[in-house]
């Protein structure tokens, strides 16, 4: 009798997304008229989308599914977006962040309070979520772009705008049917995304759920 080797822990901090060689996947759940919008000129339209406010996006599809409640939670989230963006565009965000806690492992207190309020990005990891939207063992990121960040965003790093709500449709009625195999056939392949060292030490992601 064979027996299977054991499945590697899923690293607590880790980025998980759908990516090319160029791009990376991210979404956000917003509004009918702030996603047609988007959708007619390839990105974010001023106005309705405001940028002086935090925007926040997440590459992974089951926590924005958990967020948006299968794209039905209210009136704001009725439709999910992909943005394909690029990856250095992506990975500028990563190296002008902040984390949205203090940790005792980071930089002493008031040097992160300086840091949060002078750079214009924020990270934020939340436990992942299973299908069911139970929180799992390991986090998933969310990453707030603000000031510059978010002009780079909307006008620099945003290569493709995909309305993905029939999907989120598709895998909630699957999930609300039982029919969880059905519902995991449906979600959007995501990899660990590859970091520099640098930028990986940053944002906490060499943790481990064993660590």
């Amino acid at each position: 009798m064979t027996t299977r080797p054991p499945v590697a822990a899923v690293p607590y901090r880790q980025i998980r997304a759908t990516f090319d060689a160029d791009t990376i996947r991210v979404y956000q759940a917003y509004s009918d008229e702030i996603a047609d919008a988007a959708l007619a000129r390839g990105t974010f339209v001023s106005p309705p989308f405001k940028r002086s406010r935090m925007t926040w996006i997440k590459p992974s599809f089951r926590w924005m599914l958990y967020r948006c409640g299968w794209a039905a939670k209210d009136a704001g989230q009725t439709r999910v977006l992909a943005l394909d963006l690029t990856r250095s565009g992506f990975e500028w965000a990563l190296g002008h962040a902040s984390l949205s806690t203090h940790t005792a492992s980071g930089a002493d207190r008031e040097q992160w309070r300086a840091q949060l309020r002078s750079l214009p990005v924020r990270i934020q990891w939340d436990p992942e979520r299973d299908l069911r939207f139970r929180a799992l063992d390991h986090r998933s990121i969310q990453i707030g772009l603000s000031g510059e960040a978010v002009r780079r965003y909307v006008d620099e790093w945003i290569v493709a705008v995909h309305d993905v709500t029939p999907l989120a449709h598709a895998i909630g009625t699957a999930v609300a049917a039982g029919d969880l195999d059905q519902a995991g056939a449906l979600l959007p392949p995501e990899q660990p995304y590859p970091l520099p060292a640098d930028l990986a030490r940053l944002i906490g992601v060499e943790e481990t759920s064993d660590a």
